[in-house]
């Protein structure tokens, strides 16, 4: 049983009396441990006294539907354990002696988050909090303010009474476009004198410094005073975003590729790799002549590479819409079945109360066996009605995987049978430049022979040309090279296509399976549910 949205939910404190002495006691205490018996006492005694409280106490609330935690003054020195409640909205953990931000991955639904009054020295483990809107850690030892990146939705910070002593580091802050309070007071920060109109400058959108609104004369004034260097950030920050949103473009096209898998066959990235571990066409690329028809093969290479992309990215499309149109059709199909279901049911849910009504109003035995025999009949009609529905909609939903099936293979069977054909292409502009290069270098090697070489060779090319045998094997090793990268680089683009569609229909006939398991599920349910409604009244009729 959980606990309401607005309970929360608190350890007492440990000792009663003055509150001057109380704080003296929690630090006598002996550092604790954030076990399940600690957490199981929070929850259950602060949770609610009423009639329901009474019950959850007995029954037991499940961590995972707390809502709220509080658990201050307990002298705590780690947080752990809190990996249940994903339901946490409001986590209170201040007034303890914790050193480290930790443990709080699992909380990603948490809003209000005070880790005040505690030893943490620095901003970390939190990462995951991205619907938190308010964070408090006054009262700590952080010097810096980071690590805060991931707090999208920060409304609310409260960094007071900490070590933060470099000015600059506020600008920090500006990334969150949603903050609207900051307490920085009791910093060292703090105590410089342009503070507030350096924070009203660079974090204009802030209604709250120190718990005090700022007016919007202050803010002119800091906008004036501090003019040059805002634009200058701005400016910075405007080339910062541009940059962040190419970067990001870059990714998203790249995913689009991948998905499409061609990606990086749109230039030059295949050709190079063929080269970037061959160290002996390295070499032999230094040899007269061949430059030329280095570039001629890698011009003619390259194009190759993009008619394989281009076709990729018009295949893809046309897999996304078979897979959309089928989509389409199946929840149309679904939806026209459930309206049918729902009809009939509705139809007898009209005749249901009238049947449960005449029942209960006869006052002859054997005309009250007769009404519930009559519906009893009724109940088994429906039964029979939604399963016939439903097993319709199980041929129906078949015949279009079926056919789907047959689409989506029959259009990557066409993709891969295209895609080999060329880089078939690939291999024989390869084999190509490859008899080529050993022409010339047969060539150059016969005029070393006869003291024919007018042009001067690297040491390291030379060596190569000491007899046949050698030059053979370099122009051969360079050549097995480039046919195994063009090798891998089709297997691997044959072999996540065909996963792809091996997983894809997978799936949608694991989908269909459990669909069809859910929906006569709930018709059983339901059928069970006027069934016993009957028996229950057949029972108290017969007895009465």
């Amino acid at each position: 049983m959980g606990a309401g949205p607005n309970e929360t939910f608190k350890v007492p404190p440990p000792a009663s009396g003055p509150e001057r002495g109380r704080m003296n006691r929690l630090y006598d205490m002996e550092p604790r441990v954030m076990d399940d018996d600690m957490l199981k006492l929070a929850v259950g005694e602060q949770g609610p006294r009423e009639e329901a409280g009474q019950l959850a106490k007995q029954e037991g609330i499940l961590f995972k539907d707390v809502v709220s935690l509080q658990l201050d003054f307990q002298n705590i020195l780690r947080i752990d354990n809190l990996w249940q409640f994903e339901s946490l909205q409001k986590l209170q953990l201040d007034n303890n002696i914790i050193e480290k931000i930790e443990g709080l991955e699992n909380l990603t639904r948490l809003v209000w988050l005070d880790l005040s009054f505690n030893n943490i020295e620095a901003i970390e483990g939190l990462d995951t909090l991205v619907n938190l809107e308010d964070l408090s850690l006054f009262n700590n030892r952080i010097s810096k303010i980071d690590s805060l990146d991931a707090l999208v939705k920060l409304q609310v910070l409260s960094l007071g009474n900490n070590h933060i002593g470099n000015m600059m580091n506020i600008i920090y802050l500006r990334r969150f476009k949603a903050l609207r309070t900051l307490s920085l007071s009791g910093n060292p920060v703090a105590e410089d004198e342009d503070y507030k109109m350096f924070i009203c400058a660079y974090l204009p959108d802030l209604v709250y410094l120190d718990f005090r609104r700022l007016d919007d004369h202050m803010k002119e004034l800091a906008e004036m005073k501090h003019q040059y260097s805002i634009d200058e950030l701005k400016h910075r920050e405007n080339l910062m975003q541009a940059r962040l949103e190419d970067e990001q473009a870059r990714r998203e096209e790249l995913e689009e590729h991948k998905a499409a898998f061609v990606e990086q066959l749109n230039g030059t990235f295949l050709f190079d790799s063929m080269y970037a571990e061959d160290v002996e066409g390295s070499k032999l690329s230094h040899l007269p002549g061949v430059g030329e028809l280095l570039e001629a093969y890698k011009d003619k290479f390259v194009i190759i590479c993009l008619n394989i992309f281009e076709y990729g990215l018009k295949q893809q499309e046309k897999r996304k819409a078979e897979l959309d149109t089928f989509m389409e059709c199946v929840q149309e199909a679904i939806q026209e079945n459930q309206e049918q279901g729902k009809l009939k049911i509705a139809k007898f849910e009209e005749k249901h109360l009238l049947s449960l009504n005449a029942i209960r109003e006869e006052s002859e035995l054997s005309s009250i066996e007769t009404k519930i025999v009559e519906y009893s009949e009724d109940i088994t009609e429906l039964f029979n009605v939604l399963m016939t529905l439903e097993m319709q909609l199980v041929e129906q939903l078949e015949e279009t995987i079926n056919m789907f099936e047959r689409n989506i293979i029959d259009l990557v069977g066409l993709f891969v049978e295209n895609v080999q054909s060329l880089m078939a292409q690939c291999r024989d502009l390869e084999n190509h430049h490859h008899e080529k290069l050993l022409e010339i270098a047969i060539n150059i090697l016969e005029k070393i022979v006869k003291g024919e070489m007018d042009e001067d060779l690297p040491d390291d090319v030379r060596s190569l040309f000491v007899d046949k045998d050698t030059i053979v094997n370099a122009v051969g090793a360079s050549h097995d090279i480039h046919l195994l990268k063009i090798d891998n680089r089709e297997d691997e683009l044959v072999t996540r296509v065909n996963s792809w569609c091996t997983h894809l229909l997978d799936k949608i006939h694991k989908d269909e399976i459990m669909r069809n398991r859910k929906r006569v599920k709930e018709i059983n349910q339901y059928v069970d549910h006027v069934q016993s409604e009957l028996d229950s009244l057949e029972c108290g009729d017969l007895l009465d």
